[in-house]
């Protein structure tokens, strides 16, 4: 069972964890419903969607790396709150992140939150982030924005939990390449103890 708090709870066999890349799962998910969607926002859209309508979990589970000036490497940080970060249609009208005539709020509120864990907002964009000085969000990635879209609107229950493996900064590329092979590990100390 993955307790998220005293109230709710979800079998295993019923939870998708995806993933952007397998190295983010490494070998502690490959007996679970373990989906790999490739990196970015589109190729995370494309790759839920097929998998919740062959398979319609109960309970989707994003777990990755992620960038943060505001949490430290190693920390295991809960997502309650999504922004797209590169949607900027300020020149038509539009507030800095807001979808055009979505009905979405800038900040997407859909994301389980999981008993003593830190609570972050993520940014999800298309780039990798290395000069990150934004104050709306507090975590970078690339994939969860479009997850928990997808999950609100399928009304599956989402939870996302990021592995902070870099600052966002100017050695962020080479603090993800060394931290993120320990993302499984802490992520299994937290599902499955």
């Amino acid at each position: 069972m993955i307790k998220i708090n005293e109230e709710l709870n979800f079998s295993v066999d019923d939870t998708l964890f995806v993933f952007a890349l397998d190295s983010e799962a490494g070998k502690v998910f490959n007996d679970k419903n373990k989906l790999i969607t490739g990196i970015g926002k589109v190729n995370a859209a494309m790759e839920l969607t097929k998998e919740i309508y062959s398979r319609r979990p109960k309970l989707i589970v994003n777990l990755g790396s992620a960038g943060s000036k505001g949490f430290s490497k190693g920390d295991v940080v809960c997502c309650t709150k999504f922004i797209q970060r590169d949607m900027d249609v300020r020149g038509l009208g539009f507030k800095l992140y807001e979808t055009p005539l979505s009905g979405v709020p800038v900040v997407l509120e859909y994301g389980l939150k999981m008993e003593n864990l830190k609570e972050g907002i993520c940014g999800s964009g298309d780039s990798f982030e290395m000069n990150h000085s934004e104050t709306v969000y507090n975590i970078v990635d690339m994939e969860a924005y479009p997850l928990a879209l997808i999950a609100m609107k399928e009304n599956i229950p989402f939870l996302c939990l990021k592995y902070i493996s870099d600052d966002a900064g100017s050695d962020a590329a080479e603090d993800w390449a060394i931290q993120v092979h320990l993302a499984s590990e802490a992520f299994k100390k937290i599902l499955f103890s």
